[in-house]
């Protein structure tokens, strides 16, 4: 299903690790302007150069993580648990206004196929309490395999649950998510995202006990 969407700027903090570079991908190949954000300004812009030799063209850019947050008009937080709240305290002043994409898994390694959720609540949803009511948080993409991503000519046959205390910006996530070829649906309040936070772990270990490089989950029941 085809999603209109009008194109907007988008700053994926992370951007150069599999998950981010996969969901970035995908977001400048249907037309929005991406910018990679990392630690590394050069790194950031080597991801990006990755992207456009894909896509054959200049679809995006690199910066440092404070400037491609100030850039954009969304910014996705895509980097591992370890480094996620760092990394919202070091971007908050780009963020007021602004909805941000929090990808975050709470994996511990090495034991990264059982769940060990935070304090037993939601890593995201702890993101937004430390960010305050001026940013407007989003969780998604949890569950889907960055070896999905990165083949544009792929159907990607799983869903994404997408959860926040803002119900349109969580719509304006299905539309993005729907818009690079997912499934996807607005499945209630932020506290919600435990779920596919804590489900990650559980897809982890069926990829080892079944030898899959992705797994992932359908919602049926719903018409599509």
């Amino acid at each position: 299903m085809t999603v209109e969407i009008a194109p907007t700027t988008i700053a994926v903090l992370g951007g150069a690790g599999k998950e981010g570079s996969g969901l970035a991908l995908r977001w400048a190949h249907v037309g929005h302007k991406v910018i990679i954000g990392s630690r590394s300004a050069e790194r950031a812009a080597e991801a990006a150069q990755e992207i456009n030799d894909i896509l054959g063209r200049e679809a995006a850019s690199g910066a440092a993580n404070l400037a491609a947050g100030e850039a954009a008009e969304i910014v996705v937080l895509a980097v591992p648990f370890s480094a996620q709240r760092a990394l919202a305290e070091e971007v908050r002043g780009a963020l007021a206004g602004k909805i941000l994409i929090d990808v975050t898994v709470p994996l511990v390694p090495p034991k990264v196929s059982r769940v060990q959720l935070p304090g037993g609540g939601s890593a995201v949803e702890a993101i937004q309490t430390m960010l305050g009511a001026d940013v407007r948080v989003v969780s998604a993409f949890q569950n889907i395999s960055a070896h999905h991503l990165k083949h544009l000519d792929a159907e990607i046959d799983c869903d994404v649950l997408v959860c926040s205390d803002d119900k349109d910006a969580a719509d304006l996530v299905v539309g993005l998510s729907k818009q690079i070829g997912l499934g996807a649906w607005n499945a209630g309040v932020l506290a919600n995202s435990v779920v596919s936070e804590a489900l990650t772990s559980v897809l982890i270990a069926l990829n080892m006990r079944y030898k899959v490089p992705g797994s992932g989950i359908r919602i049926t029941g719903i018409e599509r």
